[in-house]
């Protein structure tokens, strides 16, 4: 391999507008290539342990950046609907597509894995297949779905 060749030039993004550092970037540019931490210590000239620090702190930097966009989605939701106690479990995925079409937001699930997370997010507040608490449904612009109780 060309010591001179930059890993970040088959990527679309630019090394400053990631949240990671630009070695952090290259190391795990690399590592996707398919080098090993050892090869990559000989390239840079420096020790493997070294390689798997900055690797470790750029998974780490990106877990903190994927954390932090969850954050703010769930700060400012596109949609928001409020279910009722009562309602059933199987009337929820259409009223969230409902509330996504008027806002021209395309929800990432189907009806089925909308009927999962509901009922895995909302815990006690779903018995059987009826809503017993509030919940509310919140929808981001990527189509996420995520259900928080009341």
């Amino acid at each position: 391999m060309d010591r001179e060749t930059d890993p970040l030039d088959d990527t679309e993004y630019e090394a400053d507008e990631l949240v990671v550092t630009r070695r952090q970037a290259e190391v795990l540019a690399l590592r996707e290539q398919g080098l090993t931490q050892a090869d990559i210590a000989d390239r840079f000239g420096t020790s493997r342990a070294n390689v798997a620090n900055i690797e470790a702190s750029a998974r780490e930097n990106a877990e903190k950046a994927r954390n932090t966009v969850d954050f703010l989605e769930r700060l400012r939701p596109l949609v928001e609907l409020e279910i009722d106690a009562h309602t059933s479990l199987f009337d929820v995925p259409p009223m969230v597509y409902s509330a996504c079409d008027e806002a021209d937001i395309k929800v990432s699930s189907s009806a089925v894995d909308l009927v999962q997370t509901v009922r895995s997010e909302a815990g006690e507040a779903i018995s059987g297949n009826v809503v017993t608490e509030p919940i509310r449904v919140l929808v981001t612009e990527s189509g996420d779905v995520r259900v928080v109780r009341d």
